[in-house]
């Protein structure tokens, strides 16, 4: 065993000593959050400093917000888009990382420059918000789903990920007779699960991320999803803090510390999804990176 030199032990405890450092400065906003949303309006506001415990524990402001009729509607709206968005999102996404991939595919030389287009290039925000109109979807939650059902970036992931499968697979099954929509889903689509996973993980925190798509599409509050709410709720926007259902004494009690709780309500759910994806996260990034 080599033994270290004391230049190379100096350098382990610095990186190590610099490590901390970052870890704390990284992890301590997340806890903050935490421990203010959990802390009592009145002390919170009396002490702007570092804290590293709750002010006065109380679990007020999670109650208020779980009263707050909008917070709610908004975990609704954003839970019925992932719970349709997604679907859609994969499906199209893995029609067209397909066809990208197929030799033999019509017109193929000529539409994928095209799609490459709209990654640099879009129409701009106020035609889309006619082009929303004129479809019928404005104040309507598909046009949140709709419009976005394809990303040409995680398209090419999926076409990168379907290219690495060996041809002698598709051809044997064309050999037996099978069309191309067999060979999808039976063949390609069980062999890049992993890239499946990531995309859903990318599709799925863009549709939970999202909210200026809402703020320019919805109009009726109810339909809003998480997002467009918490921004609301962090600018103290007072349609969103006073709403009817919600006590005036109850917001001015919890002015504060209700908007750390949302906060902590509208991330954890995310961040608990990541660790089942975790483990196909890598190869279905890896898979990506290798041929692009």
């Amino acid at each position: 065993m080599i033994k270290a030199t004391k230049g190379e032990k100096t350098f382990d405890i610095f990186n190590i000593m610099l490590m901390i450092i970052l870890m704390i400065i990284t992890l301590y906003p997340m806890y903050y959050v935490v421990i203010a949303s959990l802390s009592d309006n009145s002390l919170l506001i009396a002490e702007p400093g570092i804290i590293t415990k709750p002010l006065g524990f109380t679990t007020g402001a999670y109650k208020l917000a779980f009263r707050h009729p909008l917070l709610m509607n908004g975990y609704k709206n954003i839970l019925f888009i992932l719970a349709v968005g997604l679907p859609i999102n994969i499906v199209m996404t893995v029609f067209c990382g397909y066809f990208m991939a197929s030799k033999d595919a019509m017109l193929k030389k000529i539409l994928i420059p095209f799609f490459m287009f709209t990654m640099f290039f879009s129409g701009g925000m106020i035609p889309g918000f006619l082009n929303i109109q004129d479809l019928g979807l404005y104040d309507s939650i598909w046009s949140l789903i709709l419009p976005g059902s394809v990303s040409v970036y995680n398209a090419i992931i999926t076409k990168t990920a379907i290219e690495a499968i060996p041809e002698s697979l598709v051809e044997s099954a064309y050999i037996d007779g099978a069309q191309d929509l067999t060979i999808l889903f039976k063949i390609i689509i069980p062999l890049i699960k992993s890239t499946i996973a990531v995309l859903l993980l990318y599709y799925g925190v863009g549709h939970w991320n999202s909210w200026f798509t809402a703020t320019i599409y919805i109009k009726d509050q109810t339909k809003l999803p998480l997002q467009p709410i918490l921004r609301s709720l962090l600018i103290a926007d007072s349609d969103i803090l006073n709403s009817t259902a919600v006590s005036g004494d109850d917001v001015n009690s919890y002015a504060e510390t209700i908007k750390y709780a949302a906060i902590v309500i509208s991330t954890v759910p995310i961040l608990m999804v990541y660790p089942f994806l975790q483990k196909y996260f890598m190869k279905g990034v890896m898979i990506g990176a290798v041929k692009g």
